[in-house]
């Protein structure tokens, strides 16, 4: 945990009470925002990421005379996630935390209401997505305001070249640079049939089969593809259902085209896919690629960013969001309000955006067009549909629209890809299903 003071001022009694707000909402300089404020953010695995957040910092905190302590904390280790439930259970520690994506609706009474910034914001820069605001908004309350800060789409990137060696299929032409997607063809069948084509050329799609995260998300964008729900938006389960039959059916047959050993894949195996120069495509936010420019940068000169294929349910992208959030027991809410109000300025999330090298994505409709999308290199516009600019694609996330307490639960036991493996490995249907069913089942007594 790298801990850092950014401000040392001494709020001075009479200072000028009433200077421009941010949004229309009541966030202007006053006393109330004066004093000490402590951020937990997330650790950028980006260089140089964080001294960018933290010259951010730095320039509201100057002008609200705020003494700001910001302590960067890895989620190597799950160090983040122990530091959250440690502070939740002291009812002590940082004012603000940075959460990811369950998070927040785990402590949904220990939270700051975001209400009186959030819908002003929303106003200002745009909608937010639909999975932003399933997991972020809980019984009508905010729980934290959207973060630029590591939020990722995890969708296909593929090598130009043996995509259209090997599959036929020119994925700069289906997603070109300045404008929409020509992708009606790309389809669930269409990437079945592309796997297929580069797997016999040595060339295998990246996409792993293990129970962390980078295998869910992508085994979750197929089930939503067919509309399949392992529990819906009641609570009820529904795992014996026809619609994830398909989906089960599908990625067996995808797994087939899978290299051997992507049921033991973790986090870091499909960007060393991708960067050993084996892989036509993987499911990944730009970080594959950004290593690849670093140590494979004739695989980064091939990769192109774009959309996920469409499925009978339409087409899916897997998204996982970040939050900043307020204890109840902060001691200085109003004033860490007031700075989640500037971060969430458009000038604020471009510095951001460019800082990560066009890996962090801002929850905001009106935030897809930053030129560090377009402009990035190599090769030129390889991320421009990255953050989903013509609304081509639904961002979703695994397990949804369960109640959170079992989508949760779901997700990070990999229910899902525990399923596609078990099917592949020759058990029957039914029997997959049975044993999906007990285990959810397991969940909702805990």
């Amino acid at each position: 945990m790298v801990s850092r003071k950014v401000s040392r001022r001494r709020f001075v009694a009479g200072t000028t009470a009433a200077s421009t707000a941010f949004v229309a909402a009541p966030f202007v300089r006053g006393a109330y925002a004066a004093g000490k404020l402590s951020l937990g953010l997330w650790d950028h695995w980006v260089p140089g990421a964080n001294k960018t957040s933290e010259a951010l910092i730095r320039e509201w905190a100057d002008k609200e005379k705020v003494e700001v302590t910001i302590d960067y904390i890895t989620s190597q280790g799950n160090k983040l996630l122990l530091t959250i439930a440690a502070e939740a259970q002291a009812k002590s520690g940082h004012d603000m935390l940075s959460m990811a994506h369950w998070l927040p609706a785990r402590y949904p009474d220990q939270l700051v209401a975001m209400n009186d910034i959030v819908e002003p914001l929303i106003k200002q820069n745009g909608a937010v997505n639909g999975t932003v605001e399933y997991l972020g908004k809980v019984n009508g309350k905010w729980l934290g305001v959207p973060c630029t800060i590591g939020s990722q789409i995890k969708g296909p990137c593929s090598r130009i070249d043996l995509m259209k060696q090997y599959a036929g299929i020119d994925v700069q032409a289906m997603y070109p640079v300045g404008a929409p997607p020509k992708a009606d063809a790309w389809t669930l069948d269409a990437f079945l049939k592309a796997a297929e084509a580069c797997q016999k050329a040595n060339h295998a799609f990246g996409i792993g089969l293990g129970t962390t995260s980078d295998s869910v998300d992508s085994a979750g964008a197929f089930f939503h593809s067919f509309g399949a729900e392992l529990v819906n938006a009641k609570g009820d389960i529904t795992v014996k259902s026809d619609n994830v039959r398909k989906a089960l059916d599908y990625c067996k047959r995808l797994t087939a085209f899978l290299p051997e050993d992507a049921p033991s894949w973790d986090d870091a195996s499909n960007n060393k896919w991708l960067v050993s120069g084996r892989g036509a495509m993987i499911m990944n936010p730009p970080s594959a690629w950004a290593v690849a420019k670093r140590d494979a940068p004739k695989v980064a000169e091939q990769c192109w960013t774009h959309g996920f294929p469409s499925g009978p349910a339409g087409r899916f992208a897997p998204f996982i969001p970040f939050f900043w959030n307020v204890w109840t027991f902060s001691k200085n809410a109003s004033a860490a309000k007031s700075l989640l109000v500037f971060l969430s300025q458009r000038s604020s999330a471009e510095k951001l955006v460019a800082a990560s090298g066009g890996y962090d994505l801002p929850a905001w409709e009106k935030f897809t067009d930053f030129n560090t999308w377009a402009e990035e290199v190599p090769p030129k516009g390889t991320l421009f549909h990255y953050p989903n600019p013509y609304n081509h694609q639904k961002l979703s996330i695994a397990a949804a629209p369960a109640p959170h307490k079992i989508a949760e639960q779901i997700y990070t036991q990999g229910i899902m890809p525990q399923m596609i493996v078990r099917h592949y490995k020759g058990e029957a249907m039914e029997k997959t299903l049975d044993w999906a069913s007990r285990e959810i089942e397991g969940f909702m007594r805990n």
